[in-house]
């Protein structure tokens, strides 16, 4: 019914333009946003945070900044980079603490200056499944009058529905001094891929993302997001699975996911040779080794069948747990499977196989060609078709 509407023109198709601002209402409300609270329906995670940056630097601009910084921890989403490169922002990693894996804040405190745009947390971050200080950090942007965003792209479905048993701290707008916030509704939102919500504590920050054109020959001209045709069945399909799935459904499988990862967090923890980084809270869990090559495991488990992320900075395995892997009947193999792999290993833990010396290398990846190189090349292959006598 939607396939041919265009959001470009919520004159003709004024169904989904309704659709898009139930979405963001239902949204705001699940942040506890205020009356002033507002957003946009993006085309995934890195669009939403890209929005978010557009729309700091814009503010930067306007009170007399000319190279606007985003301060990120380094755990912080690819997109934030993307961002700065497409932007022309600065960005200012700041180092985790070894031990918690969340954002060194009094490192991030001594890298504030009058170049800052915006601070960013991430409740939790996709490397490691842990939760920034997000109250600490907002209390930051407070202070200096800068705009902090909260990048829940993965936990934005499960964090406002965990029971208080899980002690997850507040990264919503009940916290004073966030901004803004990043969740995919393609992610645990159960919407279908190319959905996800940027939403702002006040009308004032989204302004700064819209692009206007009103002396274009073709007439006035003027986009919320980065596309210009947005397609409206996405939209509505994203809003039936919403109007689906309901507080209550939502609820039950954030909970789900949430007692499966701490179940599995035990289950680790109790594995000789296997170390859990930081004390993840949500739903992800990531872990390495300090006896033996993380990647060896990763090996071995994929030819199980179980595929994991592999992560760098330090090596380790990223488990992201999804309702149906909670709830199924396998789960309880893949602990089983991670325990039996690891003691094998630990008989042998200074061995090499497999690809593991090249997954998470920032360097050098095979030969003389650089991580970027062989990236390029990866990108370049995907696109590639057969063509005749091939």
């Amino acid at each position: 019914m939607f396939v041919g509407a265009n959001l470009l023109q919520p004159d003709i198709f004024p169904g989904p333009r309704k659709m898009e601002a139930e979405i963001v209402a239902m949204v705001t409300n699940m942040f506890r946003g205020g009356k002033d609270s507002c957003g946009v329906v993006t085309s995934g995670g890195s669009e939403s945070i890209m929005l978010a940056c557009k729309s700091y630097r814009g503010m930067a601009y306007k009170r007399g900044v000319t190279e606007p910084e985003i301060l990120i921890p380094e755990s912080a989403h690819a997109a934030f980079v993307k961002a700065g490169e497409y932007f022309r922002m600065k960005v200012v990693k700041i180092p985790l603490d070894k031990k918690t894996f969340k954002v060194d804040f009094e490192k991030m405190t001594s890298m504030v200056n009058d170049n800052t745009a915006m601070l960013v947390g991430s409740a939790p971050s996709f490397p490691h499944g842990i939760c920034d200080p997000i109250e600490d950090i907002a209390r930051l942007g407070k202070e200096y009058n800068i705009p902090v965003h909260v990048d829940q792209c993965m936990g934005g479905f499960v964090t406002p529905f965990a029971s208080k048993e899980f002690n997850i701290p507040p990264c919503d707008f009940s916290v004073d001094g966030v901004t803004s916030i990043s969740a995919d509704t393609h992610k645990y939102g159960r919407a279908p891929k190319g959905s996800s919500t940027l939403t702002f504590s006040h009308h004032k920050y989204r302004e700064g993302h819209y692009f206007l054109r009103t002396d274009w020959s073709g007439g006035i001209y003027a986009s919320p997001t980065m596309a210009g045709t947005r397609s409206g069945a996405i939209m509505a399909t994203s809003w039936a699975t919403m109007m689906r799935n309901g507080l209550s459904g939502y609820q039950e499988s954030a909970n789900k996911v949430l007692k499966y990862r701490q179940w599995l967090e035990n289950g680790l923890r109790d594995i000789k040779g296997i170390t859990v980084f930081g004390e993840p809270l949500v739903s992800i869990i990531s872990f390495g080794s300090d006896a033996f090559d993380i990647y060896r495991l990763g090996d071995l488990l994929t030819a199980k069948g179980w595929h994991m992320f592999m992560i760098q900075n330090p090596p380790g395995l990223n488990l992201v747990i999804t309702p149906l892997f909670a709830k199924g009947t396998k789960r309880e193999d893949f602990l089983r499977d991670i325990t039996e792999e690891t003691a094998k290993l630990m008989k042998d833990p200074k061995g090499k196989s497999g690809l593991a010396a090249i997954y998470g290398v920032s360097g050098k990846v095979s030969g003389k060609k650089t991580a970027s190189e062989f990236t390029t090349e990866y990108l370049d292959a995907y696109y590639h078709t057969m063509k005749p006598n091939e």
